[in-house]
């Protein structure tokens, strides 16, 4: 099998334990979304808090720092396509997820939660949007927050 995910530490020491923890994630996302066979991978960046704003401002003109963001390379309806043909496409990038660690540190400890949980939720967070969900209106967060919650629970990583 492919690679399904390329990491990147920006600014951020280099861990087993972050490879371990994103590369598991990404597998069971690709898995529930049947993207295993597509020849598709995700680009996922670890960084610090000034970066993250830096990389906010320039590409969103947000001037703030955040604790994920994502970049889509496909619109939701491409995405559908690629699922449903059994012709996969050449090795492409699905999307890039820029990770804040001190920040998912800081928000862990905030909720109550192991850091494990907290990076999982980032992944599949910035996966979902990704995938083109969203969660702007009360409809698109139940059904982006389920589809997260399913991933997380497939892995047994809870809450607490």
């Amino acid at each position: 099998m492919e690679e399904l995910v390329e990491i990147e530490f920006l600014e951020i020491e280099q861990t087993n334990k972050y490879d371990n923890i994103i590369k598991k994630v990404v597998e069971a996302c690709f898995k529930e979304e049947n993207l295993l066979s597509k020849n598709l991978y995700l680009s996922v960046t670890l960084t610090n808090p000034e970066n993250i704003r830096t990389i906010n401002k320039n590409f969103r003109n947000i001037d703030k720092e955040t604790d994920v963001l994502s970049f889509p390379m496909f619109e939701k309806d491409d995405i559908e396509k690629i699922k449903n043909n059994d012709k996969p496409i050449v090795n492409d990038v699905i999307g890039d997820i820029v990770i804040s660690i001190p920040r998912i540190s800081e928000q862990a400890k905030e909720y109550g939660h192991s850091f494990e949980r907290e990076l999982s939720y980032m992944i599949v967070h910035g996966f979902y949007h990704i995938m083109g969900y969203d969660h702007m209106n009360e409809n698109d967060k139940i059904a982006m927050r389920e589809k997260e919650e399913k991933v997380l629970n497939n892995l047994n990583i809870t809450r607490i």
